[in-house]
């Protein structure tokens, strides 16, 4: 199959890359800065997503996966929301398309980030639902991932900081952050395997979201934590 994959030069876009290429197909990758991929079956383009003017014509396209973003303020909706908004629009709607998947930020759900960043990631989790509803009819499954740390360049400063990655660790469930790999099989299920799951978020964060704190007496929370249900 071809797919279109957008923010190929880095961190999770690069893994998914690689990992569609390591099975077999044909991967098509957009990005602002040069990409060092080196294969027979990988086609790149110089191309910022904000900017329609720059997007080639494409034939055939079976699956599209919409990754590119950026993290600073003045130019999140810009390119966060109204590029993803583009690109679906030019390749989401082909005769050929199987699949969509966006990448979004667990702060779609959170709020936690700059102002403009978290509106990007609740527009492109909205705009996901809209894409289902209209790609439905035609059979298309349509899903989003809202990943919560990862070990990519992107979050450098934090993982090499290692009082500040404890920190943030703790807050997950699982005490850790998830590779760019792991996000990778996932959008290959989501998009490949998968026929049946579409409209969905899936929250791929080690459990940050569903840690709470429970507050109760010490002999009550002895009780929950090492009770086993007979």
């Amino acid at each position: 199959m071809k797919i279109l994959i957008t923010g190929t030069t880095q961190g999770i876009g690069n893994a998914i890359a690689k990992k569609f290429l390591s099975e077999g197909h044909e991967v098509i990758g957009f990005d602002i800065k040069p990409c060092l991929i080196k294969n027979k079956n990988f086609i790149f383009h110089k191309v910022d997503v904000s900017d329609k003017s720059q997007f080639p014509c494409l034939e055939h396209i079976d699956i599209l996966i919409n990754n590119a973003g950026v993290s600073n303020e003045e130019d999140a909706m810009r390119v966060n929301l109204f590029g993803y908004i583009n690109i679906a629009e030019k390749y989401a709607f082909s005769k050929s398309i199987k699949s969509v998947l966006n990448i979004n930020s667990v702060s779609t759900h959170m709020g936690i980030e700059l102002p403009l960043y978290c509106a990007s990631q609740g527009g492109r989790h909205a705009y996901t639902k809209n894409l289902t509803l209209r790609l439905g009819k035609n059979g298309v499954t349509v899903n989003s991932i809202s990943c919560g740390g990862i070990l990519t360049d992107w979050n450098k400063d934090i993982i090499d900081s290692p009082g500040i990655y404890k920190q943030v660790t703790d807050e997950t469930l699982l005490k850790k952050w998830a590779t760019a790999d792991e996000v990778a099989d996932l959008a290959y299920f989501l998009t490949v395997t998968n026929k049946s799951i579409t409209g969905q978020d899936i929250v791929l964060d080690n459990g940050e979201m569903a840690n709470y704190n429970y507050i109760n007496d010490q002999r009550t929370l002895n009780e929950f934590y090492k009770s086993t249900f007979k």
